[in-house]
């Protein structure tokens, strides 16, 4: 077997519009695709016997047991290696459970698709689930504990944090969009000017200043201590002979910890003669110059968290400990309790494993122990100096037991340091007495508190402390969004969404829009290119000025990776017609109609769908989709038309030379076709095509009608503005028109246009698409043959997979089935066909050049221009 090409989708696409994480794998299955499951001897026993959780999978039985039923009456290989794929995810603490497997048109070759939470560790189950497949089959070892470690570690290196998490996962159960910023714990939610960011629990409303003030426990605890807040008695020192004037003054137990440090890193506890205190003293300035030495305060150790100012959890945190039996030694309780289901590897589960190390050994040694000790029956063993969740601690809900004075001086501590998201470390016997009662004290405040006690404590309730946090960020009537329109379809893409994006901002918003040659924020380009995928769309949402988004979405951005947004007010569909068949598996007009729905799909529910009314495929979802639908169409009394106007649905028409929206049986001009520069004058009709889209999508957000006719006038289309979307460049005695036509329907539109210039001599530069199928290559000669009087072959400069020979030949048979006596000549590089056909232009010449490039001919076409001019400035 052979993987061909593993894909990562972060968004909406084919398979599935709710389940946007998907690996899609390609596998070759090579000669396997003649031995299914029940031809391979003893398979059913061996995968039973490595895997034997995959029992649950139901498959399409419907019943547990079934997959494995599945296997024994006979599946293929790539069904299987799906299962596995979902299941050594699950074992990892990754639970999924959504697959399809589905054959391509080539025989033997499969596209699998899983789901996954982490893309990486999706990737890796994908080639290992191969790999144990192959093992199966020839019946030798695989290590599934050491695979499924491996992707716990992959889980844990790049996983978001359980603190960043539990708030990203409430965003989403309020539908607001996410994305992650780099690789780290950084996220953005909501989209352009109504963003939100948080990194961990510190948000982007959080003061740097109160950042500051609570990593410097010291100023911490001076402010809170002249805000007359129990604070223990204690001073910051640097060398020994400081420690032992601290120690003077506040008597032992004490505590040393680094004035910058964080997580109870080189902290010591409850210290009690002068060769610990110094022992101490070395372990702190490890990771700060500066010592906190403070009285150490007996009592349990309490967390409060404070959310925009008000108390929203308080746990009590525990050290990972054990208790004795009187029978297992220190090593052996360690290992029983790392057994609780409860605990896992890093954050996977409630509880962590508590790991030995350097830590735990010196606790072990001050009580003169090993980890061969046998503790007394009932005898509690602390093994790490902190109370942390992530050295295996245990937490332990008090939030129903907070005494309201307590309540209000968390809150005070909160403001006083300035934190909107505020955890405050308090050592006390209990939070039911007010803590200057109980003769406790304020430990430390955190700047950015983990989340973790309180969302999953090992006892008492769980809190969903994400919540608050979102209410701040979000509060009622806050957006979270903005608006987008998504523009798909085989033609007609880039100048709807300009002509959209050029309405929008002619009404006063900040737009930001995507398109075949690059990403623009207004009308400035700021990334040059084809730009129509995930990526690019991700860039306008992510950018902080956006007040509104159109995006151009083309098919290989949704094969590839998906939609870069999770849903779209308005989407448009211009059209579907034959263009990149025969790659990526998609091969007739039902499978490219697919992937362009996925747009649709993901229009919202009180959304709009708009359709092509004159498309065929286009139609054919009308009924399939759950958002509103409305629909154009260059004919008044298209059949579509006239049922929606007997619903009394809109619609919008080109009818006696007018741009109209239709609601019913009512007519609303929005003004004459021809006064709309993009059309030429009403002579292309293809543009008017694009003029229905966008006014429809402009009128259906919202729009007036004068708002967007004004706007339709003021569009003028140039080299700069709509670049190869029918530039027309004029000279003394010829013209010369360059567009990105390149598939059928495109030339035929062009053709359209042609019948309508008056010209004496109408000269063709062309090229074939070495990726497209013969059958549109030959097409494209022959429509070519029907408009030209004579025709120039030139190459593209990739020829993507065939000889310039092969292109042109098949471009030749096309020229030739048109019936005329056409001439033609072949001049392979774009710049020199150009020059050769305003070379021999004569008056009253229209030089037509089609291209999938467009921007060396502009540039030469302009230079030409330019030259002319100069030359008409020396005669004159």
């Amino acid at each position: 077997m052979k993987i061909e090409k593993i894909q990562a989708l972060r968004g909406p696409n084919i398979w599935s519009i709710r389940r946007k994480k998907l690996i899609q794998m390609r596998l070759d299955l090579e000669e396997m695709e003649n031995y299914p499951t029940n031809k391979i001897d003893g398979f059913r026993e061996r995968i039973e016997k490595l895997i034997p959780s995959l029992f649950t999978h139901r498959c399409s039985e419907g019943v547990e047991g079934g997959f494995f039923h599945r296997i024994e009456t006979g599946t293929w290989m790539g069904h299987v290696i799906e299962h596995i794929a979902l299941e050594i995810q699950t074992l990892a603490g990754m639970d999924v459970g959504f697959g399809r497997t589905r054959e391509t048109k080539s025989p033997g070759i499969y596209n699998v698709v899983f789901n996954y939470i982490e893309e990486n560790a999706g990737i890796y189950a994908a080639e290992e689930a191969v790999n144990i497949a192959q093992a199966l089959i020839d019946n030798t070892e695989y290590d599934i504990n050491a695979c499924i470690q491996k992707l716990k570690e992959i889980r844990e290196r790049v996983r978001l944090g359980p603190s960043t998490g539990s708030i990203v996962e409430e965003a989403v159960s309020r539908k607001i969009p996410w994305i992650r910023l780099g690789t780290n714990s950084l996220v953005q939610l909501g989209y352009g000017v109504n963003q939100q960011r948080f990194q961990a629990t510190i948000t982007g409303k959080t003061s740097s200043i109160a950042v500051d003030i609570a990593c410097n426990k010291e100023l911490t605890k001076r402010m809170l201590h002249d805000a007359a807040i129990p604070v223990p008695i204690g001073d910051l020192v640097v060398d020994e002979e400081e420690l032992k004037d601290v120690i003077k003054k506040i008597g032992y137990p004490i505590v040393l910890k680094p004035l910058d440090g964080n997580h109870g890193k080189g902290s010591s506890i409850n210290v009690n003669d002068w060769e610990a205190a110094k022992i101490g003293l070395e372990h702190a300035q490890k990771y700060s110059r500066k010592v906190i030495v403070e009285k150490y305060i007996t009592g349990y150790d309490f967390r409060v968290l404070v959310i925009n100012n008000k108390m929203v959890a308080a746990a009590r945190r525990v050290p990972a400990h054990v208790v004795g039996d009187g029978e297992l030694n220190l090593q052996e309780l360690i290992d029983k309790e790392n057994r609780d289901p409860r605990r896992g590897y890093g954050h996977e589960n409630v509880l962590t494993e508590i790991e030995v190390d350097k830590d735990t050994l010196e606790l072990l040694e001050k009580l003169q122990y090993t980890l061969e000790t046998v503790p007394q029956k009932g005898e509690v063993v602390y093994l790490k100096s902190t109370a942390n969740l992530s050295t295996g601690g245990t937490s332990i809900d008090v939030t129903d037991m907070v005494h309201p004075e307590n309540i209000t001086m968390a809150e005070r501590v909160s403001k006083i340091i300035g934190l909107d998201v505020c955890g405050i470390d308090i050592m006390a016997e209990n939070l039911t007495q007010p803590l200057k009662e109980s003769g406790a004290a304020i430990i430390e405040v955190n700047a950015a508190p983990g989340f973790r006690m309180h969302l999953a404590p090992s006892e008492g309730l769980p809190r969903n402390v994400a919540a608050p946090v979102v209410d701040m960020l979000y509060p009622p009537g806050k957006p979270f969004t903005i608006p987008i329109i998504a523009v798909t379809g085989t033609n007609g893409k880039t100048t709807t969404t300009r002509l959209i994006s050029h309405i929008v901002k002619s009404n006063g918003y900040r737009v930001g829009f995507t398109t075949s040659d690059g990403i623009y924020i207004q009308n400035t380009m700021l990334t040059k290119g084809d730009t129509t995928g995930p990526i690019s769309a991700e860039f306008v949402l992510k950018d902080p000025t956006v007040e509104f988004a159109v995006l151009e979405t083309a098919r290989g951005g949704i094969l590839r990776s998906g939609l870069g947004y999770s849903q779209c007010d308005i989407g448009v569909l211009t059209n579907i017609e034959e263009d990149h068949l025969g790659m990526n598996d998609i091969h007739n007009l039902k499978d490219l109609t697919k992937v362009k729905r996925v747009v649709l799909d993901s229009v919202k529910k009180n959304g709009w769908s708009v359709l092509n009314a004159d498309n065929e495929y286009s139609m054919k979802i009308i009924n399939d989709l759950d958002s509103n639908v409305a629909i154009f169409s260059m004919d008044e009394n298209n059949p579509h038309i006239v049922k929606f106007a007997k619903e009394g649905k809109i619609t919008c028409i080109y009818e006696e030379g007018f741009v109209t929206i239709k609601k019913g049986d009512w007519k609303i001009r929005i003004g004459k076709a021809k006064d709309f520069p993009i059309t030429m004058e009403g002579k292309a009709r293809f543009m008017i095509e694009n003029v229905l889209a966008a006014s429809l999508a402009s009128y259906l957000y919202g729009f007036g009608i004068e708002d967007i006719s004004n706007s339709l006038r003021t569009f003028i289309p140039s080299a700069q503005l709509t670049p190869g979307r029918l530039n027309i460049f004029k000279f003394k005695n010829f013209k010369v028109l360059i567009d990105f036509a390149h598939n059928p329907s495109g030339y035929e539109a062009i053709e359209d246009y042609l019948k309508n210039v008056e010209s004496t001599k109408k000269i063709g530069i062309i090229s074939g698409v070495g990726d497209r199928r013969d059958s549109d290559i030959r097409e494209c000669g022959k429509i070519a043959g029907r408009m030209f009087d004579y025709i120039i072959i030139r190459n593209e400069k990739h020829l993507r997979g065939r000889t310039e020979e092969e292109i042109n030949g098949l471009i030749i048979d096309g020229i030739n089935e048109a019936g005329r006596d056409v001439s033609y000549e072949i001049i392979p590089k774009e710049i020199e066909a150009l020059k050769h056909a305003m070379g021999m232009a004569e008056e009253g010449t229209f030089i037509t050049a089609l291209s999938d490039v467009i921007s060396n001919a502009i540039d030469l076409v302009q230079d030409y221009q330019a030259r002319e001019l100069m030359e008409d400035d020396k005669n004159s």
